[in-house]
């Protein structure tokens, strides 16, 4: 790990158990934000980006293991199992899903912290130090992530609050085909209304910003059956 501390995500529907984690992690170095059930968690995925993921498995609704199998579609990022149920056949079924590690509670504290740190040494340079590049260049454009800013030249080019949002997913994933359906929940409610109509028109209006040739895209890419893709220089 590099001196910027690892920003872990932890999602589990019980306050306390949430609260616990988060307190006992800040304490050895990690930068921590909390999610109480799936859907909150898709939504802080959507913004900002986490070195790794402590997800509960028993969760109202979509459970860890459901939304682990998701997310591994389309993330790279570590994911920790956290489960009250410790048969081989569970471990199995997690570690089938994508996690990296599976821990059975109660467990001590210190184990948690040795997994964690265990996992995040294995992963790759781009995760652990820290070095996704900061703004993504599109040719005579650059958007800077953490403002979440389009720039051209010396000017900055105005957003709407949905290509805001669309850039800060794309921007999160490039080189990375996100789908129609990914992209539609995305969108504000009254925009997106379920319709993937309404993600294509939206890149049609983003393009014009950061394409010099919006009828032939070289940075919002279509890619056939799956979606559309950011792809900086």
């Amino acid at each position: 790990m590099s001196d910027l501390a690892a920003h872990l995500l932890v999602v589990d529907d019980d306050e306390r158990i949430r609260g616990l984690l988060q307190k006992f992690l800040i304490r050895n170095g990690f930068l921590v934000s909390v999610a109480r059930d799936a859907v909150q968690a898709r939504r802080l995925l959507a913004g900002l980006e986490f070195d790794m993921l402590v997800l509960d498995v028993m969760m109202p609704g979509e459970d860890g293991i459901t939304l682990t199998r998701d997310l591994r579609r389309r993330l790279s990022v570590p994911i920790l199992l956290l489960t009250a149920k410790g048969e081989t056949s569970n471990r199995i079924e997690g570690l089938e899903a994508g996690a990296d590690d599976y821990l059975v509670k109660p467990f001590e504290p210190k184990e948690l912290l040795l997994r964690i740190n265990a996992i995040l040494r294995r992963m790759p340079a781009q995760t652990a130090n820290g070095a996704v590049p900061k703004v993504l260049h599109l040719g005579q454009v650059r958007y800077d992530i953490d403002r979440g800013e389009l720039w051209q030249g010396n000017e900055l080019v105005r957003l709407t609050s949905t290509e805001a949002g669309l850039m800060r997913v794309f921007a999160a994933q490039p080189g990375v085909a996100l789908s129609r359906d990914r992209l539609v929940g995305d969108l504000p409610r009254e925009e997106g209304g379920g319709q993937e109509r309404a993600v294509d028109v939206q890149i049609t209006r983003l393009r014009r910003k950061i394409e010099a040739d919006p009828k032939q895209p070289r940075y919002l890419q279509t890619v056939r059956g799956e979606g559309y893709m950011l792809q900086p220089d």
